[in-house]
């Protein structure tokens, strides 16, 4: 059990029966009175958000959380399948609990998927990706518009800024928590 004084950003709870993650947190305490907790939270199933007061009474449940480590396989529609490395058991995962992972993932890939009790609900990727760029427009030389980076596409669909030298068939390292050009990998 978690009290309302052990709330903090990126601490999960379980709220009526379903995970929560702490996006904001803020601490404040009156002159007369209990210390007041205000807390904006997420849903970790559905994804809504709301903000919430508590007080230093309050305790919460600790969710029933696994991580597990899963490859990826393939897309079919809006749904993503995962198998688990060790038991090959396969799972689904859907676009809306991806967001904007879908971005980075690349066939065979490992992954850390997010369990609730025996529902997956979220996926960690590695910190960086090498993906290689599929489309990459000419740059100009002498280009005046102020900024020495140009679009390109990536394997995936991804679009994103990068130096000019960036070709067309080259392997580059994209930041996955920012979306941005780290370095071009050689190969």
């Amino acid at each position: 059990m978690y009290s309302a004084s052990d709330l903090r950003k990126g601490l999960k709870v379980q709220i009526d029966g379903e995970p929560y993650i702490i996006i904001d947190f803020e601490f404040s305490k009156p002159g007369k009175g209990q210390a007041l907790y205000r807390t904006k939270m997420r849903n970790m199933i559905t994804g809504n958000q709301f903000t919430q007061t508590y007080r230093s009474n309050d305790k919460f449940e600790k969710p029933d959380l696994e991580e597990r480590t899963m490859q990826y396989l393939y897309s079919q529609g809006d749904e993503f399948h995962f198998m688990d490395t060790s038991s090959y058991e396969q799972i689904f995962i859907t676009r809306n609990h991806l967001g904007d992972n879908i971005n980075f993932l690349v066939d065979n890939m490992e992954v850390q998927v997010l369990f609730f009790g025996e529902k997956p609900i979220d996926i960690s990727l590695p910190i960086f990706v090498n993906l290689t760029v599929t489309r990459a427009d000419p740059w100009v030389k002498g280009d005046t518009s102020g900024t020495d980076t140009k679009p390109v596409t990536v394997e995936t669909g991804y679009q994103l800024q990068v130096p000019p030298f960036v070709e067309e068939g080259d392997k580059i390292q994209i930041d996955t928590r920012t979306g941005d050009y780290m370095t071009r990998v050689k190969e």
